[in-house]
């Protein structure tokens, strides 16, 4: 049967996702986000709520959630600023490829601790010659005796600069392309790293994002997850798991545009009469309630086949360019609801348009997505 009623559980997470964003979130975005700020007493506050490390297994001590729940929550606190719940979804990026493929005592090193206090960590895997092709990195490594050698350079890394550890994708010869990448995690503070934020983006400003250079950086044997020419893969298969989440990041952001302008179109009046009774307008609203609908659909459906052991690449994919494209259609039309007001900070719409922009680009961009999706198609 097909059912489409959320368990106590979930309804449970969702509520406490949207309270905590509505008291400690939205309160806090527009400061945070013309600073730069980066929220760590957010990230204290979410800590103690249990709305941090959401896949660290169960095993270890963790909430064990899975992939749908873990939209659920996003979803909640992306409603008040994708850039300060930025850290939530970057720790749960970190922490997928050791738990889809790391050893136990991987695990025990690094997830176990996730638990105990506030701690951050980064999936390092764009370079500033290499984002969406992944294959094309040039972060290199190579062994000696018991040791491997890194160099190189990351870009556009979420937590980067305030990550306690980081998953690092390298390769050993960059003509072997994907077949030449490994997986390594260790902690961020080895000598010859060196890490920066980087700032002036035009949205999710509050979000750490960092540049992180590898110099003849020397990590042991026992960094490395899985096998050897595996990286790639255990990439693929994170983001397999983490592009419905992409989604469910897409929801909460087009959630709350609609929500604004169904407050601000009852307030406004032009012509004598509040802008909620023009046609014009309520087509707009109809067509957001609409594909932010749709959005639900096919990200909690590409969730749940992932919580299913489906991990089908071309499902996350069409969550993800659909609620992606459609968000930032979404948000747009927003500040075209609003008007003048909306290109003004002091409204909402205007940010939440800045936020958007970033679905289509990060974790594979719209145009990826549909080369994955075409592929597929013709596999087929």
């Amino acid at each position: 049967m097909i059912g489409f009623d959320l368990t106590e559980q979930q309804q449970q997470l969702k509520g406490l996702a949207r309270r905590f964003s509505e008291q400690e979130i939205i309160p806090r975005a527009r400061e945070y986000d013309e600073g730069e700020i980066f929220p760590r007493e957010v990230c204290e506050k979410a800590f103690a709520a249990g709305l941090m490390n959401l896949g660290v297994p169960a095993s270890l001590g963790g909430a064990g959630l899975g992939v749908l729940d873990s939209s659920l929550i996003l979803e909640g606190l992306n409603y008040g600023c994708a850039g300060i719940a930025n850290f939530v979804g970057a720790n749960e990026l970190g922490t997928l490829p050791i738990a889809i493929a790391g050893n136990p005592q991987q695990q025990h090193a690094y997830l176990s601790p996730m638990l105990e206090k506030l701690t951050f960590c980064a999936f390092a895997i764009t370079e500033p010659g290499a984002g969406s092709d992944v294959a094309a990195l040039s972060t290199t490594y190579r062994r000696d005796g018991d040791s491997f050698i890194l160099n190189g350079t990351k870009h556009f890394i979420s937590n980067g600069s305030v990550a306690d550890w980081l998953v690092t994708f390298a390769t050993r010869d960059k003509r072997l392309k994907h077949k030449g990448i490994s997986c390594f995690v260790f902690p961020a503070t080895l000598n010859g790293i060196s890490r920066i934020r980087m700032h002036g983006k035009l949205g999710q400003r509050a979000a750490d994002t960092g540049e992180i250079t590898f110099d003849d950086v020397r990590i042991p044997a026992e960094a490395l997850v899985g096998a050897e020419g595996d990286g790639f893969k255990h990439a693929m298969a994170t983001f397999d798991r983490s592009r419905p989440e992409i989604g469910a990041i897409a929801i909460g952001i087009s959630q709350r545009a609609l929500d604004e302008c169904l407050k601000y179109s009852r307030q406004r009046s032009a012509f004598g009469q509040p802008i909620a009774n023009f046609q014009a307008i309520q087509f707009m609203m109809a067509d957001m309630a609409v594909e932010i609908e749709a959005m639900r659909l096919l990200t909690y459906k590409a969730a749940w086949l992932v919580d299913r052991g489906q991990t089908p690449n071309a499902i996350s994919s069409y969550a993800k360019l659909f609620s992606a494209d459609a968000s930032m259609k979404i948000t747009t039309d927003a500040v075209q609801i609003f008007g003048g007001y909306g290109y003004m900070r002091e409204y909402p719409v205007e940010k939440l348009m800045r936020d958007a922009k970033l679905l289509q680009i990060y974790e594979g961009t719209s145009q990826i997505q549909r080369v994955v999706i075409a592929r597929d198609l013709l596999k087929s």
